[in-house]
């Protein structure tokens, strides 16, 4: 992801690739996208770094986010498996910058996975029962992704939302047999699937009394996210403070 990311950055004519920070591939000659490759994230701030983009691990990516908060470079943050706590850090750091450094976090930058978590936000409350089904490759390390916990999470306060106002479906509980799917978020089992060959995929499966509905988003090749993370590249910094997702840079208005 890092070097897609270099790559489509040098690409843009609008954006330039001013550094790139691997401790693993750094060395004398290493480079990506024609920019030498940094053992250290401080080669970010000498090199005036105005954002700087990650997809590490959740414990690097946490650290990296705090110190571009005190460095006064925004964040565009990729990396999945981040602690709400940690989340809530990085919201509290960032808004006390006072604009000098804002973030973006989001789990997934494929605008078609953006959609299909606010299409199955829709769908919540007219069905009793929803289960969720991510897919990756196996070099995935955090399970269930991050996708699918935003999803489970979004699901469950759109049922709770509208059961509150008196309509849609009642919702089930999700079923309590760990063989089922772990219960992410009231009422919604989340289902994980690490198998080589695949990249990123996830259904949303709704069922009622006589029917089913499933929305599937598939990501075939890294490229499918690299319209999002530049678009997340060029909007931090119209973003104050904190953003988690990418509904909002795209216009799609939450409930």
């Amino acid at each position: 992801m890092g070097a897609s990311v270099c790559r489509a950055v040098r690409e843009d004519p609008g954006l330039e690739l001013v550094a790139a920070v691997d401790p693993a591939r750094a060395g004398e000659g290493a480079e990506v996208a024609g920019v030498p490759i940094s053992a250290s994230r401080e080669a970010m701030a000498a090199s005036g770094a105005q954002v700087a983009v990650d997809f590490t691990v959740a414990a690097a990516a946490h650290g990296n986010a705090l110190w571009c908060a005190d460095q006064g470079i925004h964040a565009v943050v990729g990396t999945t498996g981040l602690s709400a706590a940690a989340l809530e850090e990085l919201k509290g750091r960032f808004l006390a910058s006072d604009g000098r450094a804002n973030c973006v976090v989001a789990p997934n930058f494929a605008i078609g996975a953006v959609l299909m978590m606010r299409f199955a936000e829709l769908a919540a409350p007219w069905f009793e029962t929803v289960e969720v089904i991510e897919l990756h490759h196996d070099a995935k390390l955090d399970a269930p992704s991050g996708t699918a916990q935003l999803t489970a999470q979004r699901v469950a306060a759109a049922r709770q939302h509208r059961e509150a106002q008196g309509g849609g479906a009642a919702p089930r509980a999700a079923p309590p047999n760990p063989a089922r799917g772990a219960e992410v978020a009231p009422g919604v089992a989340v289902h994980s699937v690490r198998l080589r060959g695949l990249v990123a995929h996830q259904e949303v499966l709704f069922g009622t009394a006589g029917q089913v509905l499933t929305i599937r988003h598939d990501s075939l090749d890294r490229s499918s996210f690299m319209p999002g993370v530049l678009l997340a590249i060029k909007e931090v910094p119209r973003r104050p403070g904190f953003t988690l997702g990418l509904d909002a840079l795209l216009g799609l208005g939450q409930r």
